[in-house]
């Protein structure tokens, strides 16, 4: 189909906005329906678009788009402590995986160097799908998405030295136009040169983005006009795309690093806002030419051959990635991950197919034939992703829990659950001189929190036997911070009985489970939700117009009010009618009270820092205290 640019991209965009919706509805994802939408709409279905390969190598830029987005979201010091999983796994990967095809190759009957040549360039795995379908499922930043991350990573970074590495190989004159990423005049350089040159551009885009960017963001801030910050934001981009193209280079991984640079600005989330649409229509497009670019005439010329050589590839790079993740003793449901996630070619096999031609490392029909390969691998994933829920929910079920840690006691509190809520506690705690014990059921969590120096043993704290292991009948407090009512409710039963010298807090999921708790005998229970939603609430109040010290003692008044209500709406919980009435009623006295004390003013004293008020809540906080220990 003709018709020039704005044709072509009506043709693209309702490619996108019909095919992507039916795809996702039936459960297929994004990205295989984009990649079907290209099929359709390429020259072997109904001939609409036009260049595939001119529009694929634009549409190359959403994926350097990605990762600069990426970058963003990754703070220096998680990228340090990602750096054994880059090096570790992805250096792996890639080296097992070269040989592996590498050694397919010479029993297929390929010149060595042709062999390793191959093996180089489908190492790679594809970024774009890969960490698109994570963003879809929400499992970037669980313990499989951050391992697959590091690989592609290592991959990305890989591509330099592959550049390199194949001329070396070449068994065939080499063509015209065969600078990679267009940086011919460094490829005149001396290697010295050419080293300094990288380096230099490196250190300029991570000192430019720390003591230029971030000043010159702020004077445009201060424009207050939307459309010139974003403006710079594709300027930023795109300009370190060409600076690391300039000096061979991949542009994904100089604006990766530029995103990791500018992680931890104030500007973090004004960038993602403004690149993400077109981070999103750029990938889109890049789906799109990938499958409007597959050679169908060459694969109906060998069709055998072609599916074979697809089969082998994934196959081989699975095999790989599944015994690299068995090895390293993974959970079973990480290693289908990544192993699903990354058995497909890449697009930087591309670039590296067209510069090994250029360089005469690979024939023009076999380079064809491994282009088919990998755009034909490529929508393999997505449908190997559909499986990969109830693979890995069988898989959970089969793997045993590891053993648990041989736990040494430590002071003489123990903490039950160490997320979000029990880390503020613990933190506290640590803070102040008292050493804590803490127990936690979730690997992922214990590794993350053992990389930033916590000491966390791994063990179920319903178990009687590890509670006890832990210290709990010494223990003061034992502080119950998980996040399943049923642990809680099972861990609280297991201390009242074996431990009663110790007091229990316990966190409540909401107000009926703090019903239960307290029922079940915690000395204390906090809904885990109300101290955040009331401080919240004071500084609303501020924001208003409200004094600091009248916001503070509104907030107390509504926490004491809140918590003596609780105690009387305790008994009629059971009794919808009744236990109705009674939220009512205490909803009306607590506005009473806040006009009362609205009305008294400045002239009353001041509840926030009042000592009276301050002894008066401790009187009746030990008395229900003993209530509980009583009961």
């Amino acid at each position: 189909m003709d018709g020039g640019l704005l044709a072509q991209a009506f043709v693209y965009l309702c490619a996108a906005v019909l095919a992507v919706p039916i795809a996702r509805r039936l459960g297929l994802g994004a990205v295989l329906g984009y990649l079907l939408a290209g099929v359709l709409i390429g020259p072997f279905g109904l001939r609409l678009a036009g260049d595939a390969a001119a529009a694929l190598h634009f549409a190359e830029f959403g994926v350097v788009m990605m990762l600069f987005l990426v970058g963003l979201e990754l703070q220096p010091a998680r990228l340090w402590a990602l750096r054994g999983p880059v090096l570790g796994a992805g250096g792996l990967q890639v080296g097992l995986t070269t040989l592996a095809i590498a050694g397919l190759g010479l029993a297929l009957g390929a010149e060595w160097r042709v062999a390793l040549a191959a093996g180089l360039i489908l190492a790679m795995s594809s970024t774009a799908i890969a960490l698109q379908i994570l963003a879809e499922r929400g499992l970037l930043r669980t313990a499989g998405g951050e391992t697959a991350f590091a690989v592609l990573l290592f991959q990305d970074v890989a591509v330099i030295p592959i550049l390199t590495v194949l001329p070396l190989l070449a068994t065939l004159p080499a063509t015209a136009g065969a600078a990679p990423h267009d940086a011919a005049w460094i490829s005149g350089l001396p290697g010295w040169g050419q080293a300094l040159a990288v380096l230099g551009a490196v250190a300029f885009v991570v000192g430019g983005g720390r003591l230029l960017t971030r000043p010159a963001f702020r004077l445009i801030a201060e424009t207050r006009l939307r459309e010139i910050f974003t403006a710079s934001a594709l300027l930023l981009v795109i300009g370190i795309a060409l600076l690391m193209q300039a000096v061979g280079l991949s542009p994904a991984l100089g604006a990766f690093l530029a995103g990791v640079v500018l992680a931890d600005s104030e500007f973090q989330h004004e960038l993602e806002g403004d690149i993400e649409p077109f981070k999103g229509l750029l990938l889109g497009l890049f789906f799109l030419s990938v499958g409007a670019g597959i050679d169908f005439a060459q694969v109906a010329a060998a069709p055998f051959a072609v599916a074979g050589l697809v089969l082998l590839l994934v196959l081989a790079k699975a095999a790989v990635l599944a015994g690299l993740g068995l090895a390293a003793r993974r959970p079973r449901p990480e290693v289908l991950l990544v192993t699903l996630l990354l058995a497909q070619g890449g697009e930087f096999a591309f670039v590296l197919l067209a510069f090994a031609v250029q360089n005469g490392v690979l024939p023009e029909a076999e380079a064809g034939l491994l282009v088919a390969v990998v755009a034909l691998s490529m929508p393999v994933t997505p449908l190997l992703m559909l499986a990969y829920g109830r693979l890995a929910d069988r898989l959970a079920a089969r793997d045993l829990p590891p053993e648990p840690d041989a736990i040494e006691p430590q002071g003489s509190v123990v903490i039950a659950g160490f997320g979000r809520f029990g880390q503020i506690v613990g933190r506290l705690l640590l803070a102040h001189g008292h050493p804590v014990t803490v127990l936690d059921h979730d690997m992922d969590t214990i590794e993350q929190l053992r990389r930033f120096g916590f000491r966390v043993f791994y063990g179920d704290a319903t178990r009687l036997d590890l509670l006890q292991a832990a210290g709990a009948a010494e223990a003061a407090v034992i502080v119950v911070a998980t996040d399943a009512r049923e642990a809680t409710d099972a861990i609280l039963d297991t201390a009242r009985r074996h431990f009663p010298r110790a007091r229990v807090l316990a966190r409540a999921f909401d107000r009926g489970h703090a019903y239960a708790l307290m029922e079940a005998g915690a000395h204390l229970v906090v809904r885990e939700t109300f101290a955040a939603a009331l401080e919240t609430g004071v500084e609303a109040l501020r924001c208003l117009g409200m004094p600091a010290y009248e916001a503070e003692r509104a907030g107390r008044l509504f926490r004491r009010h809140d918590r003596r209500a609780m105690e009387r709406l305790a008994p009629v919980r059971d009794d919808a009618r009744r236990y109705g009435l009674a939220v009512r009623e205490a909803s009306q006295r607590l506005l009473e009270v806040l006009e009362r004390d609205r009305a008294r003013g400045q002239a009353a004293p001041d509840e926030g820092w009042d000592a009276t008020a301050l002894r008066e809540e401790a009187r009746q906080q030990a008395g229900g205290q003993d209530a509980a220990t009583s009961g």
